[in-house]
C-alpha cells in the first residue's frame, strides 16, 4: 500500500533527466540565438510527449524567447513583432492568473499582485486587447521582466527541488483530477464575467437609447440645456442597473469608462448639441452641462460613498494609462469627471457661481448633496502619479477641500513643481520670469508674451500710483505731527512717535512707569479750595439751580441741593 501511493506522488515529466533540463534552462537565459532556438526544439518535443499537459510557465517561457529570436533575426517589422510579443504576454497574463480564479470572478490586477507580477504588466495586456497598441519598446521591456519573473518564480524553484529521482515537474498536472475539475472552474468563472460584462453594457446601453429618445422629443422652441429630468418610466432600468452595481460594482465602473459611455464619441456630442474639447480649456477641464444632465440620473442614483471612492479610483489609473497615449480627446473628458466629482464634493460650490439664476442651475447637476469623506492622501497620491495638462488644476481641488490641510507654502510649492513637471501655466502663481526667457515659437507665443507685457507694464503703473498714494500720506502725517508739535511748544508736554502697543497698557499708565504711587508726587506744591475754582458754567447752574433747604429722599436714595455740593467742595484741596 505504501508503494501505491508513492507512486501516486510521482509524475511523468518530458525530459530524459535533470541534466537536459539544466541545459535547457541555461541555453533559454542566454544571449545567443543560436542556443535559444536549441533550447526551444527541446521544449518542442517535450510538448509532444506532455500533449496537453505542458507546465504554462515552460509554454509561456518558449512563446516570449521565441519573440526575442524572432526581434533579433531582423526578419519582421516592428508592427509584426509587436502582434508577436502581444500575444505572448496577453497569454502569460491569462495563463498564469487563471489558477488563482476563484468561483467569483476577480480582477486580474488583485490576482497579478498576489503573484507579484508587476501592475503595469497587466495594463500592457489591457492596452492589447482594448485600446490601442503599445510601442515596440514598451512590448521589449514586457516581456524582459516576464522572463525575469519566469526563471525567478518557476524555473529557480525547481532547480532548489535536488537531482534525486523523486524530483517533480510543477505543471498543471500535477493531479489530473484536481486539475480538470480546476479547468472546469475556471471556465465557468470567466463565462460568468463575460456575462457579467455583456449585462452591464447591455444595461447602459438600454439607458442612453431612453435618453436619446427623451431628449429627441423635446421641443425646438424649449431650451435643451434644462433637461433632462428622471422619467417615470426609467425607474425600472435605473432600479436593475442599481441592483447590478450591487453585485458588480468593479464591472460596471470598468464599462462606464469606456469609449461611448462616460467618454463620448465625436457622433454623441454631435448629436447632443455640445462643443468638442478642442473647444474647451484642457487646464480646467469641465464636463459640457448637457452630457453632464445625460449621466445625471444614472450617477444620482448611484452616488454611494463606496461607489464614488471606486470611480475616482478607477478614473485616476484610467489617466495614467492615458499618460503612454496621445488620447487628448479621452485624457480631458477623464479629468473632466474627476474634476466635476471632486467640485461637486467642494464646500465652495454654493459659492462659485455670481448670480442665483446660476447657482440655483448648477445645484441642479450636483452628482450628490452630502458631503462624503474622501480618501485624501491616496487620491493625492493617485493624482500625482497620473501627470498631465489638467493635474494643477485637479491637485488644486484636492489640497483646497482636504479635510486636514498642507502648510500653504508646501501646498503651493507642490503645485509649482506639478505645473513645471508638466509644462503648464496655473492662474495662482507668476510665471512671468520664466515666460520672458522662454524662445517664441510660434506667433501665439508672441501675442502671450506682448500680453505679458502689457500687464507687467500695468503693474508697474499700478504700483507706482501705490507709491505715490503712500508717500503723499506719510506727507500729511507728518505736517500733522509737525502742527502738534508747535501747538505743544514750551509746554511738559510731548507727542509720542515711538511704536507702542497702547492696548497693554492701562489708562493713565505709560511705558517705563512704575507701580509705586508716589512717582507721581511733584515737588514744590501749594494747595487751594475747590471752592474757589468753580467754572463759569457752575456759576450759571447756581443761578438757575432751584434753593432747596433739606436734600429730599427719593426711591434712588437723597437729592441734594447746590448748596450742600458747595459745601462739600469747599472741603476738598487741590495740590
Amino acid at each position: 500500500m505504501k508503494k501505491k501511493s508513492s507512486e501516486k506522488k510521482r509524475h511523468v515529466v518530458a525530459w530524459l533527466n535533470k541534466a537536459e533540463w539544466d541545459q535547457v534552462l541555461e541555453y533559454l537565459y542566454s544571449k545567443d540565438s543560436a542556443l535559444q532556438r536549441f533550447a526551444l526544439k527541446r521544449i518542442t518535443a517535450w510538448k509532444g510527449r506532455y500533449a496537453n499537459s505542458t507546465p504554462v510557465a515552460v509554454d509561456c517561457t518558449a512563446d516570449l524567447v521565441r519573440c526575442q529570436v524572432l526581434d533579433r533575426s531582423g526578419q519582421l517589422d516592428g508592427d509584426d513583432l509587436v502582434l508577436l510579443y502581444g500575444a505572448a504576454l496577453v497569454r502569460f497574463v491569462n495563463l498564469i492568473t487563471e489558477r488563482q480564479q476563484g468561483k467569483t470572478a476577480r480582477p486580474l490586477r488583485r490576482l497579478a499582485g498576489n503573484l507579484n507580477i508587476p501592475e503595469w504588466v497587466v495594463d500592457l495586456r489591457h492596452d492589447f486587447t482594448h485600446r490601442k497598441l503599445p510601442t515596440l519598446k514598451w512590448c521589449q521591456k514586457g516581456c524582459k521582466v516576464v522572463l525575469e519573473w519566469l526563471q525567478q518564480e518557476y524555473w529557480s524553484r525547481q532547480l532548489g527541488g535536488g537531482p534525486n529521482e523523486d524530483w517533480e515537474s510543477q505543471s498543471d498536472g500535477e493531479d489530473e483530477g484536481i486539475d480538470q475539475k480546476h479547468h472546469e472552474n475556471e471556465l465557468i468563472a470567466r463565462q460568468k464575467e463575460m456575462e457579467t460584462y455583456k449585462n452591464a453594457r447591455e444595461l447602459l446601453i438600454n439607458f442612453e437609447k431612453e435618453q436619446y429618445q427623451a431628449f429627441d422629443g423635446l421641443p425646438e422652441d424649449k431650451e435643451k440645456s434644462s433637461w433632462p429630468a428622471p422619467f417615470a418610466d426609467m425607474s425600472w432600468l435605473l432600479g436593475e442597473i442599481k441592483q447590478f452595481a450591487l453585485e458588480s460594482s468593479d464591472m460596471l465602473v470598468d464599462v462606464l469608462l469606456e469609449d461611448g459611455f462616460l467618454v463620448p464619441t465625436v457622433e454623441q456630442l454631435e448629436t447632443l448639441g455640445c462643443d468638442t474639447c478642442d473647444n474647451a480649456s484642457p487646464t480646467e477641464p469641465r464636463v459640457p452641462q448637457t452630457f453632464m444632465r445625460f449621466w445625471l440620473p444614472l450617477l444620482k442614483m448611484l452616488n454611494s460613498p463606496f461607489f464614488i471612492h471606486l470611480l475616482l479610483e478607477k478614473l485616476f489609473v484610467e489617466l495614467k494609462l492615458l499618460a503612454k497615449e496621445q488620447n487628448n480627446h479621452r485624457a480631458f473628458y477623464i479629468s473632466a469627471w474627476i474634476s466635476e466629482v471632486l467640485f461637486c464634493n467642494s464646500n465652495k460650490f454654493e459659492f462659485h457661481f455670481q448670480t442665483k439664476v446660476q447657482k440655483k442651475a448648477r445645484m441642479k447637476d450636483r452628482i450628490f448633496v452630502n458631503r462624503i469623506q474622501l480618501r485624501w492622501q491616496q487620491l493625492l497620491s493617485a493624482c500625482l502619479d497620473a501627470p498631465c495638462i489638467s493635474t494643477p488644476h485637479l491637485l488644486q481641488l484636492i489640497l483646497d477641500d482636504m479635510e486636514h490641510p498642507l502648510p500653504l507654502e508646501t501646498r503651493e510649492r507642490l503645485i509649482q513643481l506639478c505645473s513645471i513637471y508638466t509644462q503648464t501655466e496655473h492662474s495662482q502663481f507668476d510665471t512671468s520670469l520664466e515666460q520672458k526667457q522662454q524662445p517664441m515659437y510660434t506667433l501665439e507665443s508672441l501675442h502671450e508674451k506682448l500680453q505679458l507685457s502689457w500687464r507687467h507694464s500695468h503693474l508697474q503703473r499700478s504700483t507706482a500710483d501705490l507709491e505715490r498714494s503712500m508717500s503723499s500720506q506719510e506727507y500729511q502725517w507728518a505736517d500733522a505731527q509737525a502742527e502738534k508739535a508747535k501747538l505743544l511748544r514750551g509746554s511738559p508736554w510731548q507727542v509720542c512717535v515711538d511704536k507702542v502697543l497702547w492696548k497693554n497698557y492701562p489708562l493713565g499708565k505709560v511705558p517705563g512707569q512704575s507701580d509705586d504711587p508716589s512717582c507721581l508726587m511733584v515737588e514744590n506744591y501749594s494747595t487751594m479750595t475747590v471752592f474757589d475754582q468753580q467754572v463759569e458754567l457752575e456759576n450759571n447752574t447756581t443761578h438757575n439751580a432751584p434753593g432747596v433747604s433739606a436734600p429730599v429722599r427719593t426711591a434712588d436714595g437723597l437729592l441734594w441741593n447746590h448748596s450742600d455740593l458747595n459745601k462739600l467742595k469747599s472741603g476738598l484741596q487741590l495740590f
